[in-house]
């Protein structure tokens, strides 16, 4: 089964979807010691990140604590993603939360030239689907973007339903799966594919999405999201490269030896995923990216180190 299995017409999508490839980049949210946006920083780490070779830049997300940001910073987030990132990739801004702050921020992403949105999952509440193919409806009509719709906590879909968003709303182009329910999302990919022939992408966006990548890869999924790039892109790039060129030898060594420790460690103290990464932008020139804001907390000195003994096995297992 092909990566694309529904539709980006010449219309809006049809650029920045085609254009995404490789490892998908996450970057962080740096703070100033003042607990304030550090716009220079991001700036620095976005364009790390872009010339050391990410295939597409989600700011504002999971990984760059967009539950944490005000409307402004969000602005000023997605704003310094697409000046530092100049083109060179596209640029996909998150949204989400009540219906109206999603619809908001999608308009802000787009004024500051964002190439198209990671729709978030809604506020708390759980709706039923027609609700929730309503809430897609209402955010992707206040712009032209396009619309990756993430399917995660209080989004789940049927197949029917992201059929129904495939075929009938035009910037829907992708559907980004973090439950990691293989049967439903076989269920989902083989309904879309009968609902439209134009393409449409699917995408892994489970936590350390590199340790299930085989297995999505067997469904014909193979684009994924690596918070791992943020802070090791020499790790991230080497696991890539050895998943599309069957090299089986090095991904189960990396899967081994440094994804499943780093898992491991993650769950230690969950949510703990941005928290590391955000203290540890390790492979974008060592930058101080500050603390985490309120609920996450910050790791302690124990799982620093342990973070450090993982990378640095990671590292070795990459060769010179």
């Amino acid at each position: 089964m092909p990566p694309c299995a529904g539709r980006a017409s010449a219309s809006p999508q049809e650029g920045p979807l085609m254009r995404l490839d490789g490892v998908l980049f996450f970057p962080v949210t740096p703070f100033g010691q003042d607990g304030g946006l550090a716009e220079p920083v991001l700036a620095r780490h976005v364009a790390a990140g872009v010339a050391a070779g990410a295939g597409g830049v989600f700011a504002a997300c999971g990984t760059g604590e967009f539950n944490a940001l005000d409307p402004a910073e969000y602005t000023r987030v997605v704003s310094t993603a697409v000046t530092a990132t100049a083109g060179r990739v596209p640029v996909f801004a998150g949204a989400g939360g009540p219906l109206p702050t999603a619809r908001a921020l999608a308009r802000a992403a787009a004024s500051q030239g964002a190439d198209g949105l990671l729709l978030m999952p809604p506020y708390l509440v759980t709706g039923p689907t027609s609700g929730l193919i309503r809430y897609v409806r209402d955010i992707a009509s206040v712009t032209d973007l396009p619309v990756i719709v993430y399917q995660r906590g209080t989004a789940r879909f049927t197949p029917s339903a992201v059929a129904t968003l495939a075929a009938d709303v035009p910037q829907v182009i992708g559907f980004k799966d973090g439950l990691g329910d293989f049967d439903l999302l076989q269920r989902i990919i083989l309904t879309v594919r009968q609902a439209t022939s134009e393409p449409f992408t699917f995408f892994n966006g489970l936590p350390t999405a590199e340790l299930t990548v085989p297995a999505y890869r067997g469904l014909g999924v193979t684009l994924y999201s690596s918070a791992v790039f943020a802070f090791a892109p020499e790790i991230a790039l080497a696991f890539h490269k050895a998943v599309t060129g069957g090299d089986e030898v090095l991904v189960q060594r990396l899967l081994t030896g440094f994804y499943l420790p780093l898992v491991q460690l993650r769950d230690l103290a969950p949510p703990a995923t941005p928290s590391l990464w955000s203290r540890r932008a390790y492979g974008c020139g060592g930058l101080e990216v500050g603390g985490v804001r309120a609920p996450l907390v910050d790791p302690d000195r124990e799982h620093l180190d342990k973070l450090e003994e993982i990378l640095n096995t990671g590292l070795s297992l990459t060769g010179p």
